[in-house]
């Protein structure tokens, strides 16, 4: 049962920002706090504190932004004049990411307009400037250019990070971070932690949206089992969530966060469609973290991100991360055997690269290198399973990291086990196809975009 784009199993965005938070409302938290009505949705509310739609902001819900391109949920708060934010003592979590349309940081703008009472910035992993590498932050100190007090959030979660913010002295915390699609790329679980943490210490959250760079028509892959919930995948949702932000956010204050909701408001975006992708939106693209460096990247990640899970290098340390993958001793059979699959809208090529750190750093490796022809039927899981499947049939020296992180990165031991006993793609694809029916049910109601 082949997976692509537009499959069956996929969810389809079809409801517009009003249709979704309709949805919404009678699932999320605004009943808990009795707070005012969403925009653009009489008689509901998409979270607590509701949905800043861009039909309320700027008059364009469905249409395009400005100039033809895409407008940031930080670009319809700033034409709103900030009026979420006013009268509130202001914290902001991003990284390199949060730019305006003409790059520069919100951070800088923000600090600069008087209408905003900017007092702290909190950085995720990578740190807020993006100089740190995986699994590790920049530390606490002063943003050298605004002199705010920067805060740790890396590491950090529940009353710890609750108590973070306390001491930074915030009332509402503002998220605004560019994501790449994946369950394990970290930062919607720091969303997740720091709407439970804001929870916690009785702060309100406020998301801007931004777009998910692979587009977001379906989910895809397998749905994340609670015994195996990590920083790289704390709740239950597919591997390829096809959502935004914002859409995330909702759905987490719903479903996992219902006990104790967190005041939200979340800022969509303005021209925003679900089949678009990063290239069309005509936003700058930085990199969201330093083997992230292009779209193209992330529209591979989902699947390639797995071999962080074996002990072939996943491309860091080259410049093409994530898109070529191998170890020393793996010849042309891998590539041959990948190709040989027919999966939809890639090819798979021989590739030599040289790793300057991480696996295999400063040797030769043979593998693979992926080339994606046709965006819209490719599917980046599919593609991951399939090379996992033929790299340990046709390289004698394959194996899983030690400590199984490939069961946190998959979000169960289902697929270890079944590559290790012979399965082909479309049988480990079965597997997890009733989980991700399930979730694609849950997450129609809490999509923001046509």
């Amino acid at each position: 049962m082949p997976l692509s784009r537009r499959g069956l199993l996929g969810l389809t965005g079809k409801a517009g920002a009003a249709g979704a938070l309709g949805a919404t409302g009678a699932l999320g938290a605004a009943g808990a706090f009795g707070v005012a009505e969403a925009a653009g949705a009489p008689g509901t509310a998409g979270a607590a504190m509701g949905t800043v739609g861009a039909a309320a902001a700027v008059g364009a819900a469905d249409g395009e932004g400005a100039a033809g391109r895409v407008r940031t949920g930080f670009e319809v708060l700033a034409a709103g004049g900030y009026a979420v934010l006013d009268g509130q003592r202001v914290g902001v979590v991003t990284n390199p990411t949060g730019v305006t349309a003409d790059a520069r940081h919100l951070v800088d703008v923000l600090h600069a307009d008087a209408r905003v009472r900017l007092v702290a910035v909190f950085g995720p992993e990578h740190g807020f400037r993006g100089t740190a590498q995986a699994g590790d932050s920049e530390g606490a100190g002063r943003d050298p250019a605004t002199g705010l007090p920067v805060y740790d959030t890396y590491g950090k979660s529940g009353q710890q990070l609750a108590d973070v913010f306390t001491a930074a002295g915030v009332d509402t915390v503002v998220f605004d971070i560019q994501d790449a699609g994946a369950r394990f790329y970290t930062y919607i679980w720091t969303l997740y932690d720091c709407m439970q943490a804001a929870a916690l210490a009785g702060k309100a959250v406020v998301v801007l949206d931004r777009p998910n760079p692979v587009g977001g028509l379906q989910a895809a892959g397998p749905v994340l089992e609670r015994a195996y919930a990590s920083f790289v995948g704390r709740e239950p949702i597919a591997l390829a969530h096809g959502m935004t932000a914002a859409e995330l956010a909702l759905l987490f204050n719903g479903e996992f966060l219902a006990a104790k909701p967190v005041r939200l408001r979340t800022v969509s975006m303005a021209g925003w469609r679900r089949d678009s992708f990063f290239d069309a939106t005509g936003l700058p693209w930085v990199p969201p973290s330093p083997n992230m460096p292009t779209p193209d990247t992330a529209l591979a990640y989902a699947g390639t991100c797995l071999f962080e899970g074996t002990n072939l290098s996943e491309g860091r340390g080259t410049a093409t991360p994530f898109e070529v993958l191998g170890a020393e001793g793996i010849d042309r059979r891998w590539a041959e055997a990948a190709d040989a699959l027919g999966l939809p809208g890639v090819w798979f090529r021989e590739a030599y690269f040289t790793p300057t750190f991480s696996k295999f750093a400063g040797k030769v490796c043979g593998g693979v290198r992926l080339i994606v022809h046709d965006r819209e039927a490719f599917d980046p899981v599919q593609a991951g399973i399939g090379l996992l499947v033929t790299a340990r049939r046709t390289w004698s020296g394959f194996a899983w990291r030690s400590d199984h992180w490939i069961d946190r990165l998959t979000g169960s031991d289902r697929v270890r086990r079944l590559v290790d006993a012979g399965a082909g793609v479309e049988e480990i694809a079965d597997d997890w196809s009733a989980g991700l029916e399930r979730f694609a049910g849950v997450r129609e109601r809490y999509l923001l975009y046509p």
